[in-house]
């Protein structure tokens, strides 16, 4: 999945730099990096019913790595730092989870972006896309009344471990 460039993919966590308007390149990788986690599906779900709805090994294994492909091809907009970690673009943010395996949703934006009364709909959106994609999604509130996203993957896909 490398880019034309010879770089590596890497999908939008919203903790990068603000992103110019997506090109033909970047929406092509982002194509084919969704694509690809959809047919590792495919291939290793092969003891489910519809194997594309449950997350594969692959998926559980890296969560912020699959969660930001899923995010960022439904073409939903991720926030962005700038080199002074100052937000510069309003969006999704991931990280770690509390969980094992599990992912941290946020809806962040610079101040005055207005993310604070965009992150309903925001995260709403986030949800959507995840449990279509068969991820386990619970709305929580935070920090100033906040909400936040944990994603985890179903039961049936973590390892004996948790994760």
């Amino acid at each position: 999945m490398d880019t034309e460039d010879g770089a590596g993919f890497e999908p939008a966590t919203g903790d990068g730099p603000r992103a110019p308007e997506p090109d033909a390149r970047r929406s092509a990788s982002v194509r084919t990096a969704f694509e690809g986690m959809l047919q590792i599906r495919r291939l290793t779900n092969t003891g489910h019913a519809d194997p594309q709805v449950v997350p594969a090994r692959w998926e559980v294994l890296r969560p912020v790595r699959a969660v930001a492909i899923a995010l960022e091809a439904s073409g939903l907009p991720p926030s962005a730092v700038d080199g002074s970690e100052l937000r510069t673009a309003a969006g999704y943010r991931l990280q770690r989870g509390e969980a094992p395996g599990g992912v941290r949703v946020e809806w962040l934006g610079p101040p005055g972006s207005g993310a604070p009364h965009s992150e309903e709909a925001g995260l709403t959106r986030c949800s959507e896309v995840l449990r279509e994609l068969g991820w386990t999604v619970l709305l929580y509130r935070g920090a100033r009344r906040r909400r936040f996203l944990e994603v985890e993957p179903p039961a049936g896909a973590r390892g004996p471990d948790g994760g």
